[in-house]
């Protein structure tokens, strides 16, 4: 069998800008573990990350806040430090927004209403998102 995955535009991009900002990155990811790596890998991004929790292997999946609790544990960060980035509404946006983090939806023509704390259509948005919310918390400091 041969893995195909394409990534979202400018993921690479992206993940290089966030790292270069110092910004410790993880993936929460449902599905099978070794076919969540093994996507992981093709898309060539394991490096940036400093957790990667897939549900088959931790036995817990989102929307479980369990499973958001252990990577936030792994990156030794709280929830008010975190901005979780997904597409799914329920499993992504509403459970991290549940386990206390900012929720960032990446728009899918598939979902309507979703009520995230920011949408985004470009991943190349985020960056920007992290810079604004440093501001706004470094402002007065």
């Amino acid at each position: 069998m041969i893995l195909k995955s394409i990534p979202f535009p400018n993921l690479h991009k992206m993940l290089t800008t966030l790292t270069n900002q110092s910004i410790v990155l993880g993936i929460i990811s449902n599905g099978r573990g070794q076919f969540q790596m093994d996507t992981i890998m093709v898309l060539g991004i394991e490096n940036y990350f400093e957790t990667i929790l897939i549900s088959e292997k931790e036995g817990m999946k989102k929307p479980d806040p369990r499973i958001f609790k252990k990577a936030l544990q792994q990156l030794n960060i709280t929830a008010n430090e975190c901005i979780f980035v997904g597409d799914h509404p329920g499993n992504d946006v509403k459970a991290s927004q549940d386990a206390g983090m900012l929720a960032v939806w990446k728009k899918d023509l598939q979902w309507e209403d979703v009520q995230a704390d920011f949408i985004i259509h470009d991943l190349m948005e985020i960056p920007l998102i992290v810079e604004n919310l440093a501001n706004r918390t470094n402002y007065g400091n």
